[in-house]
């Protein structure tokens, strides 16, 4: 891994991930200047999401002016009322100091698309797979904000390889150890079983210091 620091780099993610961020923080790897999160979830509220994220590159461009955010660029963001508008185009409103990390959602972050294809080839036979991360068992409640039983009928079950929660944090062990109820109760909702796979936090490391070296170059 490069030594490139983040020092005077402010860091603006989805809260989802707050979870493998603070975790990069801990252990020394992420020493940025600053980092916020907006609420998790927020791809169901695309106004909301706009809204909290402009707010904070607004805010973290008073103290620096390099900033990462921490979104991805297909799916976290679909303006339906405005079709043209994109994440992208938010990021790009706020000048050349401002970067993306270059990942289509959470998930491609932390696994890229061929890496997920042979983890669903080894845990569920190549079966579609409902991809999550920590912060989809963390922040349950948030991610599917107004969700049903009906809602999940509708959405879960037709994913056949069941569910599997990319994990370089070590956070399902101790989640199903400490509160079993409560994830077999989470799986029970889903209709389909939920299962951790460790993996490294390599690819989310290069993706950060992808970025951070784009802006150092500025």
């Amino acid at each position: 891994m490069s030594n490139v620091s983040f020092s005077d780099i402010a860091i603006i993610a989805c809260g989802t991930l707050s979870l493998e961020l603070n975790y990069l923080k801990k252990e020394g790897f992420l020493d940025a200047h600053s980092l916020s999160y907006t609420t998790p979830g927020l791809h169901q509220d695309v106004p909301e999401l706009e809204r909290q994220l402009v707010k904070r590159i607004i805010k973290a461009k008073e103290k620096v002016n390099k900033v990462i955010v921490v979104y991805g660029g297909k799916f976290c963001y679909v303006n339906v009322d405005e079709p043209t508008r994109t994440m992208q185009k938010i990021i790009e409103e706020h000048g050349p100091g401002v970067g993306r990390i270059q990942a289509t959602h959470c998930m491609d972050m932390l696994a890229g698309e061929d890496e997920r294809d042979k983890i669903a080839q080894e845990l569920a036979g190549g079966e579609n797979v409902w991809w999550m991360t920590p912060g989809w068992i963390k922040y349950r409640k948030e991610v599917f904000k107004g969700w049903d039983k009906g809602v999940a009928n509708e959405n879960f079950p037709r994913h056949t390889g069941g569910a599997v929660v990319l994990d370089g944090i070590g956070y399902i062990d101790q989640y199903m150890a400490e509160q079993p109820e409560e994830f077999l109760e989470y799986s029970d909702w889903m209709g389909i079983p939920i299962q951790g796979y460790n993996i490294s936090l390599d690819r989310f490391k290069s993706l950060l210091l992808d970025q951070a070296e784009l802006l150092n170059a500025v």
